[in-house]
């Protein structure tokens, strides 16, 4: 995803004839007034992304919206409010002479991660997701997509968390509606390398979610840098600076049985 043509052209074996094939203008108006631009062959990925989420929804629960523009605009957009901080994280990591990696965490129907792959193909992303008939779905879309970067695990956070592949190895760490912010930092923080970002994409209570993880992200060594309003809510954007201690993450089921206060 760069500086190129807004509207690429069509993918070969890709066919344009279902709703979610249609690109709205509002969709295109909302990006471009975001500063998002479209490489050749993002925008064909995200329609057959989309196209593939829906016919997985009749078999399994991955989204309760309809509207083929409402998805466009709330499930893409909004994962693509994230590409500041990718372009930034490939950036820092290219004056180290290494490549970036994002996992994200709960990834269900690929929301932010797939959608991030989509536009960075040659990005290294991890896509976290405990259920298996999700991580399945996750793995065969990656694959008829061609998205040959994206690894997907069917494991739990804390698990992956204490996995020394992944653990302090990741530039950012992504999180969409997956839970409060004071049980959600225990599974992204031990993920991040220090220096590295965590993005959690919130609703309007975000604020509301920080005063209350504030014990929390105190005892995980993490500060908020910034909350960002996007057209559907907010990103709170988390620093680590310093390793996380040896005893986080808990137990499977711990951070939510009791979270950190």
């Amino acid at each position: 995803m760069g500086g190129h043509e807004l509207i690429p052209a069509a993918m070969p074996g890709i066919c344009d004839d279902g709703p979610m094939n249609v690109v709205p203008e509002t969709f295109l108006s909302d990006a471009e007034a975001l500063g998002l631009a479209f490489d050749p062959g993002d925008l064909d990925r995200l329609k057959r992304y989309l196209s593939l989420l829906y016919e997985a929804n009749a078999r399994m629960n991955l989204t309760a919206i309809r509207d083929p523009a409402e998805a466009w605009n709330r499930h893409v957009l909004d994962s693509l409010t994230l590409v500041p901080w990718v372009h930034a994280a490939r950036e820092a990591a290219a004056t180290e002479g290494r490549e970036a990696s994002l996992i994200d965490v709960g990834s269900g129907g690929g929301l932010p991660g797939l959608v991030l792959a989509c536009v960075a193909p040659e990005l290294s992303i991890t896509l976290v997701e405990a259920t298996g008939k999700k991580a399945r779905f996750l793995e065969e879309t990656a694959g008829t997509l061609g998205l040959d970067r994206v690894v997907v695990l069917a494991e739990r956070a804390e698990n992956v968390g204490r996995d020394p592949a992944h653990r302090e190895v990741h530039d950012l760490v992504t999180s969409r509606a997956v839970g409060p912010l004071n049980v959600l930092a225990e599974y992204l923080v031990p993920l991040a390398r220090v220096d590295g970002t965590i993005l959690a994409t919130k609703g309007s209570k975000a604020e509301e979610e920080i005063a209350e993880a504030r014990q929390a992200l105190y005892h995980l060594h993490v500060e908020v840098t910034g909350v960002h309003p996007t057209p559907t809510g907010r990103i709170v954007a988390i620093a680590k600076k310093r390793p996380v201690p040896r005893a986080y993450p808990r137990a499977v089921g711990e951070p939510k049985r009791k979270p950190l206060s």
